[in-house]
């Protein structure tokens, strides 16, 4: 489906634009002016700093966005609150970052791939895995992962997760692991009573995710399209439509980012949407959007 890294935490198709706006400075009904410049300064910036590029289709949806953080500051004008944006390195680049990332997510989405998951990780029980999520958004993909793991390799299976993000508030509902109960009705009963607490009270239709599943996870904020932090190398990444906002260059160097941090041999897993024909001297297609690190 990132600003520069942070401590630890521990334990995607584009939404359609909305429809009927005028993209005009003017525009009837909008609270704020706006302008093709704007959105231009906007797309600008976004790009610098997570690597986003936005189309000019994305007018609407970026001033839907970007306008929330102009209430919230007390800007009256997007001239205003970019300008303090790019004069003071503070908190409110994350949350421009965060207003401006797409989080579509759901548990075992994409199924087939958990089913390879298991197959790789079931191959080898014995020896320990390490496991990149990184677009871990509310948690649903990694928690997926995890169940997924821990089914292949038995409960005292040797394998660590973590989990990136460049959206600082998706990724502490990640850590947090609690759900409402209608977030999880597609899982079987098996896996629910497994794998969940049923909140009582005050916490009734909420679902919280079992310690036992949790400490093997890990969460931290990482920025793709910069150096990535990891010293060991992984096994396993997932990085799922996540390239689908990047352009081709920055494409590229992200995947040789990913390369880097992972092991010979290892499996990358990637969105439906995705394909990586001219990165055929770092990965070659293993299964159906799955790429073997070379």
């Amino acid at each position: 489906m990132l600003q520069s890294t942070r401590p630890p935490l521990r334990a995607t198709q584009p939404p359609q634009d909305l429809a009927g706006l005028d993209d005009g400075p003017l525009a009837q009904g909008r609270e704020f002016l706006w302008s093709d410049a704007d959105f231009a300064r906007i797309k600008a910036l976004i790009y610098k700093k997570a690597g986003i590029s936005l189309h000019d289709g994305k007018h609407a949806m970026v001033y839907s966005r970007v306008s929330r953080r102009l209430r919230d500051t007390g800007h009256t004008s997007f001239k205003s609150y970019l300008d303090g944006l790019e004069q003071h390195d503070g908190p409110e680049w994350q949350a421009f970052i965060n207003a401006l990332t797409t989080n579509l997510t759901a548990f075992f989405r994409e199924q087939h791939h958990f089913e390879i998951l298991h197959d790789l990780l079931a191959a080898k029980r014995t020896q320990p895995w390490r496991i990149w999520c990184s677009a871990a958004s509310t948690g649903e993909e990694p928690y997926s992962i995890a169940m997924t793991a821990t089914e292949a390799l038995g409960s005292s299976g040797n394998f660590s997760l973590i989990n990136s993000d460049i959206d600082t508030q998706v990724l502490a509902t990640a850590a947090r692991g609690v759900y409402k109960s209608e977030g999880v009705k597609g899982l079987s009963p098996e896996r629910l009573q497994r794998y969940f607490m049923r909140g009582k009270g005050s916490n009734a239709g909420l679902m919280r995710v079992k310690p036992e599943l949790q400490k093997h996870m890990e969460f931290m904020s990482v920025n793709l399209i910069q150096d990535l932090p990891f010293r060991e190398p992984f096994d396993i990444v997932f990085c799922r439509n996540v390239m689908i906002y990047f352009d081709a260059a920055t494409q590229r160097q992200v995947l040789e980012r990913i390369h880097r941090v992972m092991k010979p041999g290892g499996m990358l897993f990637v969105g439906h949407a995705e394909n990586f024909s001219d990165a055929r001297s770092l990965f070659t297609l293993h299964g159906k959007t799955v790429y073997e690190r070379i």
